[in-house]
This record gives structure tokens, sequence and C-alpha cells, in this order.
């Protein structure tokens, strides 16, 4: 049986090819992708700015049907509506024994170093799939992303009524936003230069919202957080955290970027900056939420393309021309 993939074979070569549909393991399920979310990631494998290697068919934000189960599949069946976990970590290295399995030292991520979801089908271990009840395909292909959130925002342990900054209100940006809510941040000021973002923050409420990050008060909020990966915001969010208080630098930078941190004001204000890699077994929470509608993810969803133009999908987030916000490939209907 063949099915329909994109193979990106090498730096800025990319296909959509015809293929074998892969065979389950015993422990694996084979799903039918039904939803699959373009990520940044995907867009630096693309561009050969990223771990992995060629050629790979990409995509670790999807779900889908599950159409077959291996003979050690336990506790899922064919029908069932799953989304995948994409990192899979051995268990038996020094950082999964020790609660790091995002740093697992043999590491395997769908869509990165094995076959991901921009295809009509694709196998994962029953571990890494979850039911994901009455969500639509396109909500619970952000399951994965959503998770990396709640993992950057448990890193930085928001306070009660802290007032937040965040900096960017792309998708990335208004998950962060909700996750903040969440977690009882009392007041969030977003920026971002595009005022129809802007207007969608408001909706999922934030408190203030601007496009010009100079008009803000300097030292006035608890927690700064960049959704950007601009080196020169990166920067700016020392100048608008308040004495004591926290950053976090939770979008991926280029990889040779380099910031100007002023070590003596970090010093003297006593700041904390986190960073946020992945997620951390962050599935769960991530989609108990989205099921609970505590985070709304309907609205961030732009396009949806037909697997074939997973290229021009690409190009949009990497030129920036049309407006976008989260783009979605839909395999099924190719």
């Amino acid at each position: 049986m063949k099915m329909k993939a994109a193979l990106i074979e090498q730096k800025y070569k990319l296909k959509t090819v015809e293929t074998d549909v892969p065979e389950p393991l015993d422990d694996e399920v084979l799903i039918e992708v039904y939803a699959s979310g373009i990520c940044g990631t995907d867009l630096h494998i693309y561009q050969g700015d990223y771990k992995g290697t060629y050629p790979i068919i990409p995509g670790h934000e999807f779900s889908g049907v599950i159409r077959k189960a291996g003979p050690k599949v336990r506790n899922l069946k064919e029908g069932d509506r799953v989304a995948v976990e994409p990192n899979l970590s051995c268990g038996v290295c020094y950082n999964c024994l020790n609660n790091r399995q995002h740093y697992c030292e043999n590491v395997q991520s769908v869509g990165v170093t094995r076959p991901g979801g921009f295809a009509q089908f694709v196998c994962a271990p029953e571990a890494a799939v979850f039911p994901i009840g009455d969500l639509s395909f396109e909500e619970a292909a952000f399951m994965e992303p959503l998770s990396c959130v709640l993992h950057g925002v448990e890193e930085v342990q928001p306070d009660l009524a802290d007032k937040v900054l965040l900096i960017g209100a792309g998708p990335i940006g208004l998950l962060l936003l909700q996750s903040f809510l969440v977690k009882g941040c009392s007041e969030i000021t977003v920026v971002d230069r595009d005022a129809s973002r802007l207007d969608l923050a408001r909706e999922l409420g934030a408190a203030r919202t601007g496009t010009d990050l100079n008009a803000l008060d300097k030292e006035a909020y608890h927690i700064v957080c960049d959704a950007t990966g601009v080196t020169a915001v990166i920067e700016a969010t020392l100048d608008y955290v308040r004495p004591s208080g926290k950053i976090l630098w939770f979008a991926v930078p280029h990889k040779d970027a380099v910031a100007k941190v002023p070590l003596f004001r970090m010093f003297a204000k006593e700041i904390s900056i986190y960073s946020s890699y992945t997620s951390l077994r962050n599935s769960w929470q991530a989609l108990h939420l989205l099921q609970n509608r505590r985070i709304r993810v309907d609205r961030l969803i732009s396009h949806k393309l037909p697997l074939e133009d997973f290229e021009k999908g690409l190009k949009i987030i990497e030129t920036h021309s049309e407006p976008a916000m989260k783009i979605m490939c839909i395999p099924k209907e190719s």
C-alpha cells in the first residue's frame, strides 16, 4: 500500500513523494494523519538550521486515527482518535533516570530523526500516543506546542497576581498568554507589530496590548517573556523586568545568535533568567487544558493546506508573504 509524504531531501530541497505505508513494530501503532501543524522547527529543518538528518519526513505536531496496532499494544486500538508526543526517551540513561527525559542521551524524535506527520500515515510507540476524546483533529495537533509552552511556564514558576510582559503574539505567544493566565497571573501586556494579532490577544485575555515596546514603562513587570527569538528583543527584556524579577527566553533564536547581556545590571537587579527546551512530559496537562477549553486554539489556525502545499506553508512563515498564524496541513484530503 502506498501513501503520499513530504520529504526534505536536503537543505531547501523538498518534494512530495509516494512511498510505502509503514508497518508498526510490536509496540507501535499506525496512525492515519488528519491534521499536522507547521512549526518553526520544521522551517529550521528546511533551512538546514536544526539537528536531525536528511532525508526526513518532518512533522511533530499532528493527530489522526489509529489504523493498526502492534501485538504488544495494550491500551490503544484501531479507530482511536489520538495525538502524538514526538520526543521518545530511552528511560534508562542518566538524564531519563533523573527526570530530565527531554535531554535523553538516546532521544529519538518523530519528525526530526524518524518519519513524522507530514504524511498520510505514520508510526509511533504506544507510550507516545494519547487519546484526544472529542477534540477536533486540528485542536489536538496543538498538544505538542502547548506541552512545550507549559514546560516553559513551569520553569519560570509565576506567582499569583504576577504582572507579565509578553513580546510576540504569534501562535506560541498566544499559547503563552493563556498559560500564564491559567497559572494565576493577574495582568498580561502583549506587544507585537501586527495589530490583528493584538486584537486576538485581547480576546484571549490580554489586559493591555501595544505595537511599540519603547512606549512601555521600564522595570515594571514581574515576568518578561520573549516569544520572538529576535536578538534585539531578547536583549531588551532586561530593561522591562523589575528588580528580583524573572525573564523567560522562550522562542528559538538562530543557532549562531549572540546576545549582549549587561552583567552588572543583572547582579544589581537580582534578575533570574530562564530558558526552555521542548517539553518534559507535559502532554497530559496540555491535552486536558485543551479538552476543558481552558486553552483556546481554534482562533489560532489561519490556514488549512493539502499536503502538496507544505512547502508553500513553509515559505509563508519564512517570508511573511501573507498574514498567518498556525498553518495546518491536512494529509487525509490529499
